[in-house]
């Protein structure tokens, strides 16, 4: 994915980004509390080791932050038909970052975001702490724990907080054209092909064969 953005001249993902957030995820993101849809992107999922949960995680925040900010850590967009008033800032609402989220965020879950601080920088300036990749995306994992922990929603739902994890929508097309080369360990398993015709006889003979050999 990120190589493919590297060829057309697009943003690229940082490797320390992918260590963030295997680092911030929460033990009930890596538990049966995450909703069966995962396998939708994740088939093996619930059998995978911490580790690779961790790694799927990484991988499935990266694709959402290609959807959302073309993996722009300083992006910053106003949608002018969208007449919304950002109750911390006082000013119309901007979605920021790697995954497009608002000064709002802090107080919604709690996020290190700080508009006194901010609002002296300018718009596009990586120091601002909207835009920080470590603050952005801890906010971001913050967001969907509530989504499909605390509220036990699915991963892909019309309540999301994101437009690019509900369904049917331009930007959840976008999004899972990002999911389409998962960790290696996501995998489903391969079954063991059913022997047709095969008695319990049959095996204790060919055990029994095996063993006069």
């Amino acid at each position: 994915m990120d190589a493919k953005k590297a060829e057309l001249g697009g943003k690229t993902w940082n490797p320390s980004w992918d260590k963030l957030i295997e680092e911030l995820i929460p033990p009930e993101m890596l538990s049966s509390r995450v909703p069966h849809d995962v396998r939708r992107f994740c088939p093996n999922f619930y059998r995978m080791s911490d580790t690779d949960k961790r790694v799927f995680w990484a991988y499935f925040f990266q694709a959402l932050a290609g959807a959302e900010a073309g993996l722009n850590p300083t992006s910053n967009v106003h949608h002018p038909q969208m007449v919304h008033i950002d109750q911390v800032t006082g000013q119309p609402e901007h979605q920021e970052g790697l995954l497009q989220l608002t000064f709002e965020d802090e107080k919604a879950y709690g996020c290190n975001f700080d508009w006194q601080r901010d609002r002296a920088l300018p718009p596009r300036d990586p120091n601002r702490t909207i835009l920080q990749p470590q603050n952005n995306l801890g906010c971001g994992i913050k967001i969907l724990d509530n989504q499909i922990i605390d509220q036990r929603k699915p991963l892909i739902t019309r309540h999301s907080y994101w437009s690019t994890l509900q369904p049917g929508t331009i930007a959840y097309r976008v999004f899972a054209k990002e999911m389409t080369n998962p960790p290696a360990a996501c995998a489903k398993p391969e079954r063991s092909p059913r022997l047709k015709g095969v008695t319990t006889a049959d095996v204790h003979e060919k055990a029994a064969d095996a063993k006069a050999q």
